[in-house]
């Protein structure tokens, strides 16, 4: 099971920690389906669109990890949040523009979501002027839809290569979202060759409706959002 009941509403603060053990012991029961490692997959748990408040119940359940979609938004909660929990790590999942970079490098702590030659070379150039390193993954539209971030499979491997000769990124692991409504195991599948083709280990894929298919590919992060918070409220101009 990987979806609380109540994830048709915005879960509160006693759900927000129930769901957050359900989704521990589903992480757990699949890695031992898959005979994997215990604690070999790392949960970020995906709070885009939802307040710092709805926010708190997770931190004070021990979560650590969080994952954004958009710089500005994650500006509006996470450094008064930090201020309390200093040992959260950040997540950038969503598409960064290159005029937002130097404000990711500044607030994340990963960014997943690298996908083209320009913001490559200016997170190269950001994080030597921060003095900062984040770990980086690198963005694959496995079903190369037109309205979906992420490099084209048969880019994937070069770029990687790119970004590590050209720009001197250091380059942890892909990641990918699998078009809705189509079986995701093939998309997991092809992330996992890539990422060996490329020589990185870490593979980012799995969220709330299929992070066990993703657990049984290799996943080593999946990012689950409303299986934890409840449905996400309306998207607002940030």
């Amino acid at each position: 099971m990987n979806s609380p009941e109540n994830a048709s509403k915005t879960a509160t603060e006693a759900s927000i920690a129930e769901n957050l053990k359900t989704i521990r012991q589903s992480l757990a029961l699949g890695l031992s389906e898959a005979k994997r490692d215990a604690g070999s997959v790392t949960l970020v748990a995906v709070s885009k669109t939802f307040s710092a408040e709805e926010i708190l119940p997770a931190l004070h359940e021990g979560q650590r990890i969080f994952g954004e979609n958009r710089v500005q938004e994650a500006q509006s909660k996470w450094p008064l949040l930090r201020e309390k929990f200093a040992d959260i790590e950040l997540h950038l999942i969503g598409p960064l523009q290159s005029n937002k970079t130097a404000e990711a490098v500044a607030l994340f702590d990963v960014i997943q979501t690298v996908d083209r030659e320009k913001i490559a070379a200016t997170i190269a150039t950001e994080m030597q002027r921060l003095g900062r390193k984040l770990k980086l993954f690198v963005q694959v539209n496995t079903g190369d839809e037109e309205q979906k971030a992420g490099i084209a499979p048969s880019e994937a491997v070069a770029f990687v290569n790119r970004c590590r000769d050209v720009h001197g990124l250091d380059i942890a692991g892909l990641m990918c979202i699998p078009p809705f409504n189509e079986n995701p195991g093939p998309h997991f599948a092809l992330l996992r060759k890539l990422a060996k083709d490329a020589g990185v280990q870490e593979l980012s894929m799995g969220m709330s409706g299929d992070f066990d298919t993703a657990i049984q590919f290799g996943a080593t992060y999946v990012r689950v959002g409303s299986a934890i918070f409840g449905s996400r409220p309306p998207l607002v101009s940030a």
